[in-house]
């Protein structure tokens, strides 16, 4: 119903009137939408839109209204969108082309995989790991989503418990009932995938430590605990995330703090990773200017994109994640050195010049009053991302998603 009845308000809000040519009106050829003039020949966008998903366009699986009128503006008639738009989400228990079918179904336009970025797509970029054996760990399509980011060789926890499930003692129910013999023939686990937050988080919690401290073999024991451990690679660090519920839900950020306490814990040694992946991370940020330039070019603008705007709900990953952006391209303006983000493929000159952050107030923000200073913002980023209290102020902060394009409208001058 939703996805039907936001196609329906969809089309309603692209209704064309054709204007009279008269010299007085000095609107020759042009169409009126929804209070906005536009040409039949646009000058190439020198700016683009980077959406969150969750809080932002949706709210688990219904339309926020205002994702609607946002979008009946950014279309042209052709039902083309008018500038680059590139969706930005920490899930990642979705195959790309599925959330891209989603949100085609509830925008009510056609959404191309390539415009979406799920929390895990820039592991793309980790070659040096696509063929190691790894434990994945997360829910939905776990191989499938492994394989897409060029994991040819990966092992889900399911798998491992079925091969070793003396391991899993949490559940009565699924205790061996008779003696196991030992298995030999189990090939060793050579990192760790960590996608999203998974199901049984005892099992998980428990499966992922056997591996790290047994060094990829969990069926052997452990005698010392190797360090530095196996190779961990993780995506999405929200510790919470707004759906149908009052209150916001935890995160696979959450996951990841239960972990690191618990190998702290047990090690007295700090977890590691090779990569952290998603909003705030820059190289998430790299990775969606990567995919705004190739639609760029793929539609023929020739104007380089010189300007994100960056519009979520969440203080610590949309805001932070833009402003942390932000800041590093303007210490790249300055020639200073850049910090290493992970990933060994070589990428082409950046263009963009700045990235602004616009916060609404229909998810994990729900401030009565955008203008106003709010309660003091606890940090619950990642500890591997040093607070800058600066980095949670947004540029701006609007109500809703179509305030959100009717303001970058009016800044680059198209309202």
């Amino acid at each position: 119903m939703a996805a039907l009845s936001g196609l329906a308000a969809l089309r309603a809000g692209r209704r064309l009137w054709k204007l009279p040519a008269r010299p007085s009106a000095g609107l020759p050829g042009c169409w009126l939408r929804r209070g906005y003039i536009v040409g039949r020949a646009e000058s190439p966008p020198t700016f683009g839109l980077l959406f969150d998903i969750d809080g932002v366009l949706v709210r688990g699986h219904r339309v926020i209204p205002a994702a609607l009128e946002a979008f009946g503006k950014l279309i042209n008639s052709q039902g083309q969108l008018r500038v680059p738009v590139v969706f930005v989400t920490n899930a990642g228990n979705i195959l790309q082309h599925s959330k891209a079918q989603e949100l085609s179904d509830l925008l009510g336009y056609k959404v191309d995989p390539d415009q979406v970025i799920l929390s895990h797509s820039p592991m793309k970029l980790f070659a040096q790991y696509h063929n190691k054996r790894m434990l994945v760990s997360g829910q939905g399509p776990l191989v499938e989503n492994a394989r897409a980011l060029g994991f040819q060789n990966v092992v889900t926890t399911d798998e491992l418990r079925t091969a070793f499930p003396e391991l899993d003692m949490v559940d009565l129910e699924r205790r061996p009932k008779t003696t196991l013999r030992p298995r030999n023939d189990f090939p060793a686990i050579e990192g760790v995938l960590l996608l999203g937050e998974p199901v049984r988080w005892e099992t998980s919690l428990q499966l992922i430590m056997d591996v790290l401290l047994s060094n990829g073999n969990p069926g052997t024991g452990q005698v010392t605990a190797p360090y530095p451990h196996l190779p961990v690679l993780a995506s999405n660090m929200d510790l919470l995330w707004m759906a149908e519920a009052k209150m916001p839900r935890f995160g696979h950020g959450t996951f990841l703090l239960c972990l690191e306490a618990i190998y702290r814990k047990v090690t007295g040694k700090e977890l590691k990773y090779e990569g952290l992946m998603g909003k705030p991370s820059i190289l998430t940020y790299k990775y969606a200017e990567d995919v705004m330039r190739q639609q760029a070019e793929r539609r023929g603008w020739s104007a380089p994109v010189r300007k994100l705007y960056a519009i979520g709900d969440n203080p610590v990953s949309d805001v932070y994640g833009a402003n942390l952006f932000n800041q590093h391209l303007q210490m790249a303006k300055r020639g200073e050195e850049e910090r290493e983000t992970g990933g060994r493929q070589k990428r082409q000159p950046s263009t963009i010049q700045s990235c602004v952050s616009i916060l609404v107030c229909t998810g994990i923000h729900n401030s009565q009053d955008p203008g106003s200073e709010g309660a003091q913002l606890l940090f619950h980023g990642h500890r591997d991302f040093s607070f800058s209290p600066e980095l949670l102020e947004a540029s701006h902060i609007v109500h809703d998603v179509d305030e959100a394009v009717q303001l970058v409208f009016r800044q680059e001058g198209w309202a």
